[in-house]
């Protein structure tokens, strides 16, 4: 039976004893896509990428190796793709390029993409801080501070500003607040520069990233496909786990409730999910659960991608209802343990022994289960995957060049804009607070020049009024004087 890539509303995602495709109408309902390194996962993510794509879905995804870029060129029709194609029954398989838009944390390898300090809030940057409950407190302390007296927090200079002016202000704040410990205040100084050094000065600014520019389909009716570029930003995970969950809550906050649709409104892969989880406080959990069970009703459909099924809590597993599972090696205990795991995630075939050919599958063979009906997960089943349309590989740094060029977004993420914020505000009352006390230490200002007051020393200084007063008296003294010596004069003389 000849298949389409997209079918009565279904993406065809390979062949088992069956066509196996994933239901538009279920693909918000979240996924998995596990297996070793090497099994073929990012070829998977591919095919799913594209399939959004023809069917109108936006499309966002973490490009870790540099090989999902591929995608924005017509791929090669090469003999194994050919092979592959026969063998799944793809009908009239060409090679094709996908509308893809280039992103990048430090605006090398695509348009920059910025969050204000504000925006990513103190949970997620005392995660990105890597921060205890006391630091974290202290740095709730100063959102709390900067939110009452209106000082915008954009970059990391403004974050500075306000840890040293809650720093400075300890004993007043603690009150109100309660404890503002001089170590955390210095702890978070010092997390603070370490990031900066990471670069991730790049990050916190303005313009900040508009989510709808995620939402969009290209002139011909096809999803967009928005790849961030990802390498650069995998030295430091912690950074990289942080700023996809800041995205998902962005999308989260901001999009309205559409509920179930005939299709989802984006797609959000998320590659190397196993550091979103990693040493997570219960606070991170609760939100990132959160997310992944409301964040489909806002019409989002969010793909876990990782090496092992249990780099996922359960909590978050059990809301992953379509699932691709590639091969796992089983050497230790552990990896035995977790080729179990996975196999009792699926729905049982009686005619596979799920947890054996899990360590039979080959490059680019895996397990599916879609989600179908209703909502229930289909029979597991062996599935040879289709060959995706676009390059399998890289693209070349001019063709990355060409793509960014030709963006929409050409131009409007480039300059960094730096309006007057909490750094600024605060450097303000500090200079005026200096001034302030230099008049006082030298008199006071003009009041006291005119009226007097004290000096540096505490004791009364004359101001010119006193002065210009007591020459008047001294004036009037000396011409009452001068007359009542000249009256007794004119009477002696008249004597």
């Amino acid at each position: 039976m000849s298949q389409s890539v997209l079918q009565d509303g279904k993406i065809f995602v390979g062949k088992s004893v069956k066509p196996e495709y994933l239901d538009l109408t279920l693909a918000n309902r979240h996924g998995l896509i596990t297996g070793a390194t090497g099994t073929g996962k990012t070829v998977t993510l591919q095919v799913l990428a594209e399939g959004f794509s023809r069917a109108g879905v936006p499309v966002f995804a973490a490009d870790i190796k540099g090989d999902l870029s591929g995608i924005a060129e017509v791929g090669e029709p090469k003999d194994f793709l050919l092979k592959r194609a026969a063998e799944v029954g793809l009908e009239n398989y060409k090679n094709s390029a996908s509308p893809v838009v280039l992103w990048d944390v430090f605006g090398a390898g695509g348009h920059p993409i910025r969050a204000t300090v504000e925006d990513m809030g103190p949970l997620l940057l005392s995660r990105m801080l890597e921060l205890n409950d006391v630091q974290e407190g202290v740095l709730n302390i100063a959102f709390r501070v900067a939110s009452e007296e209106k000082l915008p927090l954009i970059n990391l200079g403004d974050l500075r500003a306000i840890i040293n002016n809650v720093a400075s202000r300890a004993k007043e704040l603690t009150t109100k607040y309660g404890n503002v410990a001089i170590t955390s205040v210095g702890a978070i100084q010092r997390r603070l520069l370490v990031l900066d050094e990471q670069g991730a000065d790049h990050f916190f600014g303005e313009p900040a990233l508009d989510i709808w520019d995620f939402i969009r389909t290209a002139p011909d009716g096809r999803g967009v496909i928005n790849i961030l570029s990802a390498e650069k930003l995998m030295e430091k995970p912690r950074l990289y786990a942080t700023f996809l969950l800041w995205m998902l809550t962005k999308l989260w906050q901001t999009l309205p409730e559409v509920g179930d649709q005939p299709k989802p409104k984006l797609v959000f892969f998320f590659d190397e999910a196993h550091l979103l989880f990693d040493d997570a406080p219960k606070a991170l959990m609760d939100r990132i659960e959160q997310i992944a069970r409301l964040v489909r009703s806002k019409g989002v459909g969010v793909y876990f991608i990782t090496q092992n099924p249990m780099d996922v809590p359960n909590s978050v597993s059990a809301q992953l209802g379509n699932r691709v599972q590639h091969a796992l090696r089983a050497f230790t205990p552990q990896e035995q343990r977790a080729v179990r795991a996975a196999a009792e995630t699926f729905r049982r075939n009686p005619e596979l022994d799920t947890e054996r050919v899990i360590l039979e599958l080959k490059v680019g063979e895996a397990l599916v289960s879609m989600l179908e009906n209703k909502g229930e997960p289909s029979i597991v089943q062996r599935t040879l995957i289709r060959p995706p349309e676009g390059r399998i590989g890289p693209i070349t740094d001019a063709e990355r060049r060409a793509i960014i060029a030709a963006s929409p977004f050409s131009g409007k993420y480039d300059q960094v804009k730096n309006r007057e914020s909490a750094e600024e505000i605060l450097a303000q009352r500090g200079s005026q607070a200096a001034a302030s006390k230099e008049q006082a230490s030298a008199g006071g200002g003009w009041t006291d020049v005119i009226f007097g007051g004290k000096g540096s020393s505490g004791r009364h200084r004359q101001g010119m009024g006193e002065m210009i007063g007591r020459e008047m008296q001294r004036s009037i003294s000396r011409s009452i004087v001068s007359m009542i010596k000249g009256i007794i004069m004119k009477s002696i003389r008249g004597r």
